[in-house]
């Protein structure tokens, strides 16, 4: 540890690198804490306090709206022809592909802006000092530009190669929760320290579970045939094709917390109808949604469908047997080409299963807690742990990338 980090103090450039990221870390947090401009910051604290929430800021969609863009376009790829072959056209491709993201991040930017503000307008005490058109104009065009901005900081930072950008952002956003949750220990009782203890006990084994399944992976052995080069053979390579229990990461639980969160949130323009079926309807979906065991049942089910809907979108086993056998490579015991695929896709559906099961697991693990200890202000948010090791995994390995490319640089 100590070893890495004076190797790294010793490079300027990856010492740059990563204080560039740091500082558009903290540009973030900076913009997290500037509010959007028409709102009366009194009821605003009131109301975000009570929601246990962060502020309405600048910044308040954080990168939602790239994340749907995102996903929008692989499901895309699916559908559309021209999207499938931008997919394989290499870098060209990956490119255009992210040009189209940006493009479809504004309007979707625009309308979540939209139904925030009209969620807020149905507050208690009045947040949004003046509500005509062009104010809820401004509001909609700040809110827009902030995550505009930092789909900029996060491109920024993943051209350094020092982790992902979009997730270090992510990162960020939960880690900054941290304070508050720590100042809540000054107010708690000898019972409540107790149960803080078992969170933190269980947070513990969360995160060793996650770093467990996340590393997790099936070795389908591979040997690459004899090949001649001129007057030189080599020999028969074994290697092998790593499969990943979790390949599908935290997307399952993004699909499927949106599909949860989609009536309530419809249901909420509509609980002040003047038509009493209406009425009556919004506000029985609304309460049959807050029902927190049959919140938690879809929750987990939808979360274990999506894992096998999203797998088989980035999975693609048929293009994985294309390329062995161009390459002169097979399965042992398995025929090249159709019998390949069909093995590969068997191998990883045997192993969806308990990566899905534990990401259903994670995402209700917060809703589990609170039905046992009955406490609502401090919960083992088990996607949240996801994404902080997940994101701490992978940039922890880009950065032994980094120094392993400057070692054989310096051997060379």
């Amino acid at each position: 540890m100590w070893k890495k980090l004076v190797q790294i103090a010793k490079l300027p450039d990856v010492r740059n690198s990563i204080l560039f990221v740091l500082g558009m870390l903290v540009i973030f947090r900076v913009a997290a804490n500037v509010p959007v401009p028409g709102v009366d910051l009194v009821n605003l604290t009131k109301f975000f306090h009570n929601q246990n929430s962060d502020k309405f800021s600048v910044v308040a969609m954080g990168v939602g709206p790239y994340i749907t863009a995102s996903i929008i376009l692989q499901l895309l790829t699916m559908i559309i022809p021209r999207f499938e072959k931008l997919s394989k056209d290499g870098e060209y491709g990956r490119q255009k592909i992210n040009q189209y993201t940006r493009y479809l991040t504004i309007p979707i930017a625009a309308l979540q802006g939209y139904a925030l503000i009209s969620l807020l307008q149905h507050s208690p005490s009045p947040i949004i000092t003046a509500t005509d058109p062009l104010h809820i104009g401004l509001i909609i065009l700040v809110m827009t530009a902030g995550t505009a901005l930092l789909m900029w900081l996060g491109e920024l930072i993943s051209e350094k190669n020092i982790g992902n950008g979009i997730s270090l952002l992510i990162f960020a956003g939960i880690v900054s929760r941290l304070p508050s949750v720590l100042d809540t220990l000054k107010t708690m009782d000898s019972s409540e320290m107790f149960n803080f203890f078992v969170f933190v006990v269980i947070g513990l084994i969360t995160i060793a579970s996650i770093v467990y399944m996340t590393e997790g992976q099936r070795n389908i052995p591979v040997t690459y045939a004899r090949q001649v080069r001129g007057s030189h053979t080599t020999s028969n390579v074994n290697t092998h094709l790593p499969l990943r229990v979790n390949q599908a990461g935290v997307i399952p639980i993004i699909f499927a917390i949106s599909i949860v969160l989609f009536p309530p949130t419809i249901a909420q323009f509509f609980v002040n109808a003047k038509t009493v079926m209406i009425k009556q309807f919004a506000q029985g979906v609304i309460s049959f949604f807050n029902d927190r065991t049959w919140y938690g049942v879809m929750y987990f089910f939808l979360v274990i469908a999506f894992t096998y809907f999203y797998t088989s979108i980035i999975f693609k086993p048929d293009q994985i047997a294309e390329n062995l056998q161009k390459q002169g490579g097979f399965v042992p015991g398995i025929r090249p080409g159709k019998p390949t695929e069909n093995y590969l896709w068997n191998i990883s559906n045997k192993i969806i299963l308990p990566g899905a099961l534990f990401l259903a697991i994670l995402a209700v693990l917060p809703v589990v807690m609170q039905q046992l200890t009955n406490i609502r202000t401090l919960t083992v948010g088990g996607t949240s742990l996801l994404i902080v090791v997940s994101v701490v995994l992978e940039t922890i390995k880009q950065v032994d990338a980094q120094l392993t490319m400057r070692d054989y640089e310096d051997l060379v």
